[in-house]
Formats: C-alpha cells, sequence, structure tokens
C-alpha cells in the first residue's frame, strides 16, 4: 500500500514539474503572440492550443513504448506539460470576452479555429507518432 502511496506523490512532483514548465511556456508563447500581432485576436491561446493538441496526440501514442515509466512520463508530459501549456478555461474566457467587446463575429471563427485544428493536430501528432515508432 505503501508503494502505491509512494508512487502517487512522485506522480504528483511530475505533474507539478511539468505544469510549472507548460504553464511558462504559456506565458512566453502568449507574450509573443500578443507583441506580434496585437490584442484583436487571442492569438496566443489559439497557438498553445494548437500545439498542445498536436503534442497531447504525440505523447499519447510514444507512451505506448516507455512501458512501466509510461504512467510517470504520462504525469510529466500529458498531465504537467500540456495541461499547463493548453487551456479550454482561458479559451472559453476569450470567446465570452470576444463577444462582450463587440467582435462577436470572431467568436465562432476562433471557436471553429480551436476545435477543428485542435483535433486535426491531435489525429496528426499521434499518426507521426505511430510511424516513428511502429515496430516493423
Amino acid at each position: 500500500m505503501m508503494g502505491g502511496f509512494g508512487a502517487w506523490w512522485q506522480q504528483l512532483g511530475l505533474v507539478m514539474a511539468g505544469g510549472a514548465l507548460g504553464a511558462g511556456l504559456r506565458f512566453i508563447i502568449g507574450d509573443a503572440m500578443l507583441r506580434q500581432f496585437g490584442n484583436g485576436f487571442p492569438w496566443g491561446t489559439l497557438t498553445v492550443n494548437l500545439v498542445g493538441a498536436f503534442a497531447v496526440g504525440y505523447v499519447v501514442v510514444w507512451l505506448q513504448t516507455r512501458g512501466s515509466a509510461a504512467l510517470y512520463w504520462r504525469a510529466f508530459a500529458i498531465v504537467g506539460i500540456i495541461g499547463g501549456l493548453t487551456t479550454f478555461s482561458s479559451m472559453m474566457l476569450e470567446a465570452v470576452l470576444l463577444v462582450r467587446n463587440g467582435r462577436g463575429w470572431v467568436m465562432p471563427t476562433y471557436l471553429g479555429i480551436s476545435l477543428i485544428a485542435g483535433f486535426a493536430l491531435v489525429w496528426l501528432g499521434a499518426r507521426l507518432a505511430e510511424s516513428t515508432y511502429s515496430t516493423p
């Protein structure tokens, strides 16, 4: 029983470390997009969500090659880094703010790109990982 509890704490530490990295990446990317394109469209959140969609598709397949370590890699990479990087709640808030700020016509485009491109990038990331890590 204690072994399972110790493993839980190890995973929690990995999630926290990965989350810090992911949140830092989100800040850096968001700031870069804001400086490059201004605040007329939520480019930062769109970018991190699309990058995260591709990354999670790739990592979930890569984890299949990690054996018993997959549990720890999942905690660090998917729950931690990618979870800290991407953010559905920020996407929804920015959709509401687009409407409130008189740019409601942009909101369906933003959500459509986020959902359709996000789905496509998860699929693409998984396919790339499968072609990279598949055994002949």
